[in-house]
């Protein structure tokens, strides 16, 4: 189950949300604070992994959790089309995760999981033609929190959460709710957010501004790019040219995560 602490108390998510009205949203962000304000009290900085899209999206979210928590960012999209632009986003996120580390001192690390576009396109099958922000979406969401889930059980980490609560594209209290029922299946911690609160977002396009960080124009699924009209094509050559010359392995060997059985060189 959902769960924080408060005090010497455990506090059952599942039963604040079981007396709040049933239209009644939910302001995750104070849940996070109290969350937050909890592990100074104890004095532990959690491990946390945490999903993330693009550069963009982890961003604020960066600058706001690591003050309080090691972060670990899992890049697992495979609902990214093309392959190139996937390639693009993997690479900008890197190169972003590297130069925050360098301008803040901190210690965020990186892992990518493999890109399997056909398991995305059978997580969502039967709902391609819903609505950007419908059923599809939600189903997304899942497929991609699950994995974050399962890799956090698999490392060992404290809790596991989503970036995208970030966008103003995204609604909040369907990635939270996904994310608390992903809970129910593994032995880790869902971490709530709502990291557009506080000008979260408005922070984000600022420091995209100040790290020179590539802003895509889609969210990824090639669903959502051609009800946008998006010109995918382009897209691709614009992918190819802008990956030409650039290997990510040997640009930022410093932030790759370090599996516990692993030796670095």
């Amino acid at each position: 189950m959902a769960c924080f602490y408060e005090g010497e108390r455990m506090i059952d998510l599942h039963e604040i949300l079981d007396r709040m009205n049933q239209n009644q949203r939910i302001n995750y962000d104070k849940i996070l604070q109290k969350m937050i304000k909890n592990w100074q009290k104890q004095g532990i900085r959690p491990q946390i992994l945490l999903h993330s899209c693009c550069a963009p999206c982890s961003t604020y979210t960066l600058e706001y959790l690591t003050k309080y928590a090691d972060v670990t960012i899992y890049y697992a999209n495979s609902n990214i089309h093309p392959r190139d632009e996937y390639k693009r986003r993997e690479y900008v996120q890197q190169k972003f995760i590297t130069d925050f580390n360098k301008k803040t001192n901190n210690n965020v690390s990186f892992i990518a999981a493999p890109y399997e576009p056909q398991q995305y396109f059978e997580a969502v099958r039967g709902l391609e033609k819903e609505p950007e922000g419908g059923q599809r979406c939600k189903a997304c969401f899942s497929y991609r929190l699950d994995l974050v889930a399962a890799k956090a059980v698999e490392l060992g980490f404290d809790y596991f959460g989503s970036a995208l609560t970030i966008s103003p594209h995204k609604d909040s209290q369907v990635v939270n709710q996904v994310g608390i029922d992903v809970q129910n299946f593994y032995t880790t911690k869902y971490l709530p957010s709502d990291f557009k609160k506080n000008n979260g977002y408005r922070r984000s396009v600022e420091m995209c501004k100040e790290y020179d960080v590539y802003r895509q124009c889609y969210c990824g699924c090639i669903f959502a790019a051609k009800a946008q009209g998006i010109d995918l094509p382009q897209i691709r050559k614009e992918a190819r040219a802008f990956m030409k010359g650039k290997d990510a392995v040997k640009e930022f060997p410093d932030i790759k995560f370090v599996y516990h059985d692993e030796v670095k060189e």
